[in-house]
């Protein structure tokens, strides 16, 4: 009897043990991340805007090369790949904004408008430094907890992940034919909305193939079982990037409405084209002020 009690104690203090050890590796490993994305996003400090525009694209990039030399010792071929796409998608967006800055008048006329050059509170700015970087550490996350935890639990669903790999994957390309197809429309008739290729189907494209990134990488989640402090933070961090997309494209839509406005083709295309999410009935989130990011 004494040595049924004596087992069992020893099994409760070892898995206790191992919880811990687990929670303290992961947390660790957090933790990087956030040290990564604070060093990389402070470009924000240099101009506000960028905390949300170049700062993010480089963030992630460096997220995801970070990630990869974590797990390196356990890491699996979708893992890789989908690593790769969050490689190749940050620093491609980084240096699209770059390039666009430089060579497009109305993006630049945008860009620095009188409230992004206000000069902004330092605590304001500091609050905006570290929710960025939190945000990009929990975008990438769920990568991060189906490493970790494979490589703990030595078990991941890898059907899961490829399918969260190859969402990703496609949500990359069709951010990148979206912007191809805008420039390409504006070089042809800067004055004039688009309206093909994407377009036709959604008027966002771009943002919607972000979207796509993000839910391939969440998806990674299912792979594993994750604790629920894990999904708590991979939910937050899709969440999160979800909402500044629809607040995205309400600027946007703003913006749309107040150029083309009393155009009669694009009274037509906005009833007739879903705003962010293909096939999806929603046309317009003008309306809600909440979406003011």
């Amino acid at each position: 009897m004494i040595n049924k009690h004596i087992l069992k104690i020893y099994i409760f203090v070892h898995n206790t043990f191992d919880t811990i050890t687990l929670k303290l590796n992961i947390m660790s490993y957090l933790l990087i991340l956030l040290a990564v994305s604070l060093a990389v996003s402070a470009i924000g400090w240099y101009y506000f805007i960028y905390f949300f525009s170049i700062g993010y694209g480089l963030s992630i990039a460096a997220l995801s090369i970070t990630t990869l030399i974590i797990f390196k010792d356990v890491i699996t071929l979708p893992a890789a790949i989908l690593c790769g796409v969050l490689l190749v998608y940050g620093l491609r967006l980084a240096a699209y904004l770059l390039i666009r800055e430089k060579r497009s008048a109305s993006y630049k006329k945008i860009l620095y408008q009188p409230d992004n050059t206000t000069k902004k509170p330092l605590f304001l700015m500091f609050m905006i430094w570290i929710s960025c970087a939190l945000l990009y550490v929990g975008q990438v996350s769920p990568v991060t907890f189906y490493l970790d935890n494979i490589g703990y639990f030595h078990f991941g669903n890898e059907i899961v992940a490829w399918i969260g790999s190859a969402i990703a994957l496609i949500g990359f390309l069709t951010e990148t034919i979206a912007d191809a197809q805008k420039n390409n429309a504006k070089k042809i008739n800067a004055n004039r909305f688009v309206d093909k290729g994407l377009y036709k189907i959604v008027r966002c494209p771009n943002y919607f193939g972000e979207i796509l990134v993000w839910t391939g990488c969440f998806i990674f989640c299912f792979g594993v079982s994750c604790s629920v402090w894990q999904w708590i933070i991979a939910l937050l961090g899709y969440i999160g990037i979800v909402y500044v997309m629809f607040s995205g494209a309400r600027r946007i839509e703003l913006r749309q409405n107040e150029t083309y406005g009393n155009d009669p083709e694009f009274k037509s295309y906005i009833k007739k084209t879903p705003l962010i999410i293909p096939f999806l009935p929603i046309y317009s989130v003008a309306k809600y002020s909440w979406l003011k990011a």
